[in-house]
């Protein structure tokens, strides 16, 4: 992997990845309260405005303390914020985490997201020196699929009936990237 200036891990062409600060409240309370996001996750109630702010708080955004890191996606131009990139279930032993990626509706498809997760995971291999991310993936999502693939994550996994949404099981693809 090439030399990268440390400061530049998080800055890309178009976003910057930054810790979460108080001021992103509501959009953390819009992104977790998304009941069409929750079949990608593991949530499954809404979150309060006072469980937000207490996370946000609490957050020392050190992945080696909190075993997690949260990062805003904003817009470098405008400071707007656009999403959240994250790195969760890290392990030390292993040295590898699950990535999640969550970009607000109107920039979706835009790019915005492959800029995002790229930005991610340079931080996760050049800085952090972990040997793997992955990603469980809806087989449904082919927009959420396609980026992965595009990055160069592989598909390799497929869990049948994996998740459950209205009623129905659907079927995950785990993909994995590993540092060479």
């Amino acid at each position: 992997m090439e030399k990268i200036d440390d400061q530049l891990f998080f800055e890309g062409k178009r976003v910057v990845l930054r810790a979460m600060e108080p001021e992103d409240l509501d959009f953390l309370y819009h992104i977790e309260n998304d009941t069409a996001l929750w079949v990608h996750g593991i949530s499954n109630v809404p979150y309060s405005r006072y469980a937000l702010r207490r996370f946000i708080s609490e957050s020392q955004n050190d992945i080696y303390v909190d075993r997690q890191l949260r990062l805003i996606v904003e817009l470098k131009e405008t400071g707007e914020a656009v999403g959240c990139a994250d790195l969760f279930d890290y392990s030390i032993r292993h040295q590898r985490a699950e990535v999640g990626l969550v970009i607000s509706k109107p920039f979706q498809r835009s790019g915005l997201g492959r800029e995002a997760l790229s930005l991610l995971l340079r931080y996760a291999f050049a800085f952090l020196k972990l040997h793997q991310v992955y990603a469980y993936v809806s087989a449904a999502n082919h927009a959420a699929a396609g980026l992965f693939e595009r990055i160069g994550f592989e598909r390799t996994a497929l869990l049948k009936d994996w998740i459950q949404e209205a009623g129905e099981y659907k079927s995950v693809v785990l993909y994995t990237l590993c540092q060479d």
